[in-house]
């Protein structure tokens, strides 16, 4: 960290954004960037041995979400994971059953969801976006209603990445299933922090993201179901089972496997010490900060997200001084945040521009403790003080 962006004492609580990297995970990685440099196309030992590496961490992925490990294709991340299902599944539509142009999202989906839909709109499908409920949850009545037996794919997140609820996904699927559909997830929040058997699920693709656990960037990947058949979206020499053509990230790839490894092998611990944590932020927050209110299902929610409105509070001049007080936050996905725009997911909850704008996401990772949380909540208090001395907001 330079001179210029020194804080007393950093405390990162943005982890639904991107966590730190685990010193398992680097170490495991580090031959792979220096000695271990072989392409994996190739039939020489290098080549070989990049391979063997590939096919370990696709075990590794596998084993945390209960798939073959042939069900496994790694992808640049999860942006692409999701692009993979939803177009994989819509090109193939397109050329073997062109009847079934009906496909559903909802409205609050991560913007590679939505932007995808949108794409496939302007190319002829008919796209319809479920409504969720004032905690963000998808209604299964909603989905039965405008299922039909042109519908082609669902996709349906499975924890919100702003506000943390946890949809009914097997039950989601299940409907799906019965007009005749694919049902797809982007699980990207929720792989890693909660017990997932995609095969009890009963889901057909499932998207995952590398460094939403502890992992590397630039790699994440997507579970197809066996004897699902999809359409690759980049062609080249046919890697990952042609699906994903390109010269494999080894040593993301690497990486990825054994944050998988690792958060398979912690996920109780995480569970306990995350949720207590969280727990211990929202009640803090809605008892030393007036005008505050946590945003979110108190029952279906994924353990390390806490979503709050701070009414007479600018959300993006909080995390500003929050920034410059030592504390990581935001006001939701990272992905959309440079475009200075309300939230999608806020708006589709049914929040007035007041509720809107003085949202705040705080998210915790393993790595947190509870002194960094009572050092946050009180600097957190003092700033919307001094910030609501100079708001125009009532």
């Amino acid at each position: 960290m330079s001179s210029s962006d020194s804080v007393p004492f950093p405390i990162y609580l943005d982890n639904a954004a991107s966590t730190p990297m685990l010193d398992e995970v680097m170490t495991e990685m580090l031959p792979y960037l220096k000695e271990h440099y072989g392409n994996p196309s190739s039939l020489h030992r290098f080549g070989r041995m990049t391979m063997r590496a590939i096919e370990k961490a696709r075990t590794r992925v596998s084993s945390l979400i209960g798939c073959n490990r042939s069900e496994v294709i790694f992808t640049s991340g999860g942006t692409e994971a999701n692009n993979l299902a939803i177009k994989g599944v819509a090109d193939l539509v397109r050329k073997t059953n062109p009847e079934k142009k009906h496909i559903i999202t909802s409205t609050m989906e991560h913007e590679s969801i939505l932007e995808a839909f949108r794409d496939l709109e302007g190319k002829g499908f008919e796209v319809e976006y479920l409504p969720v409920t004032k905690e963000a949850q998808i209604e299964t009545t909603d989905l039965e209603r405008i299922l039909n037996d042109r519908t082609a794919l669902v996709s349906i997140m499975f924890s919100n990445n702003e506000v943390g609820t946890i949809q009914r996904i097997s039950e989601l699927a299940r409907v799906t299933h019965q007009k005749g559909g694919l049902f797809h997830t982007d699980a990207v929040q929720a792989v890693g922090k909660i017990r997932i058997d995609v095969k009890q699920l009963g889901v057909d693709l499932l998207s995952m993201s590398s460094h939403k656990i502890n992992g590397p960037k630039g790699v994440g990947a997507l579970y197809k179901r066996e004897a699902l058949k999809i359409a690759a979206i980049i062609h080249g020499g046919g890697q990952e089972s042609t699906l994903r053509s390109g010269t494999e990230n080894v040593h993301g790839i690497v990486g990825f496997g054994k944050a998988c490894e690792i958060a398979a092998q912690r996920m109780g611990e995480y569970e306990t010490k995350v949720s207590a944590l969280r727990n211990h932020l929202i009640d803090r927050v809605l008892h030393e900060v007036p005008n505050s209110r946590l945003n979110c299902s108190t029952q279906n929610r994924i353990a390390n997200i806490a979503h709050f409105t701070l009414f007479g509070v600018n959300g993006e001049d909080l995390i500003i001084k929050l920034d410059e007080l030592g504390i990581a936050a935001s006001t939701g996905s990272a992905c959309s945040s440079r475009n200075q725009t309300s939230s999608h997911v806020l708006k589709a909850m049914g929040f007035s521009y007041a509720e809107s704008t003085g949202s705040l996401r705080l998210s915790i990772g393993i790595m947190n403790t509870k002194v960094e949380i009572d050092q946050a909540v009180s600097i957190l208090s003092k700033a919307v003080e001094e910030l609501r001395k100079l708001s125009p907001f009532d």
